[in-house]
């Protein structure tokens, strides 16, 4: 297993290889494609609304 850091637009985003699949940090994901000032807080709030419908 090994982990290595993108770099997205000059945004860091940390992966990891597990049983050869990537997995990728969501907050990481959701900081480059929205450019969100908190992206843990933008995380919680789509795992709520989810949660509702």
């Amino acid at each position: 297993m090994g982990t290595k850091k993108l770099d997205s637009n000059a945004k860091e985003i940390r992966r990891t290889l597990h049983n050869k699949e990537w997995w990728f940090v969501v907050e990481d994901m959701v900081l480059a494609l929205i450019e969100s000032k908190d992206p843990k807080h933008f995380v919680q709030h789509m795992k709520q609304a989810s949660r509702h419908s």
